[in-house]
């Protein structure tokens, strides 16, 4: 990567119809089925590293591993952890995999987070969803969406923006949808 570019950044989203990535009690496995989770792993070995925050670690405990189904097991993407008081277990499972990097961050820049790596996928909750998109971080969404619907009391996939006009929003276009058994996985550009 050279000196002054950034990561590529995807920001993958698994969530209901209506938008929600957990109950209000903080259930979400799994929302989305088999087919959607086997693409979260071919995406994540395609990534040189995944940046999650520590409330997420906490809530589900993820690997965060890339597992591709029919190929050989490749190379482990880093693991870049969001966690300003310093909260990650030693026994967390992203530190399960010995020859993978784990980084713990203590500051909120998710830039300097991701510097030094050629392509990051966020795989978060939503604070660090809406900080990406606020900061124009984010490139691509890949967005899982399943067949069910959660409701306002469910855990909203992206925190408040603090927009005040619809044209300061982040803009997408989709470029593609696919259905992934009874899901839909849409993807979406950043408009430049």
């Amino acid at each position: 990567m050279s000196a002054g570019s950034r990561a590529r950044v995807t920001l993958k989203l698994a969530t209901s119809l209506d938008g929600r990535i957990a109950l209000a009690n903080g259930v979400s496995q799994w929302i989305t089925g088999p087919e959607s989770r086997a693409e979260v792993h071919r995406m994540r070995a395609a990534h040189a590293a995944i940046l999650t925050g520590i409330g997420t670690i906490l809530a589900d405990d993820p690997q965060l591993t890339a597992r591709p189904e029919g190929v050989a097991r490749p190379a482990q993407p880093d693991i870049l952890i969001m966690d300003t008081a310093g909260r990650t277990p030693a026994g967390a499972s992203v530190h399960a995999e010995a020859s993978r990097r784990v980084r713990i961050f203590r500051d909120r820049d998710l830039g300097a987070a991701m510097a030094g790596y050629a392509s990051v996928m966020i795989e978060a909750g939503s604070a660090i969803a809406a900080a990406a998109l606020q900061t124009g971080l984010v490139d691509r969404i890949e967005w899982f969406r399943a067949p069910v619907v959660l409701g306002g009391d469910g855990l909203g996939a992206i925190a408040a923006l603090g927009l005040e006009r619809l044209g300061a929003a982040p803009t997408f276009h989709r470029v593609s949808l696919v259905e992934r058994g009874p899901d839909l996985h849409e993807s979406y550009e950043r408009v430049s």
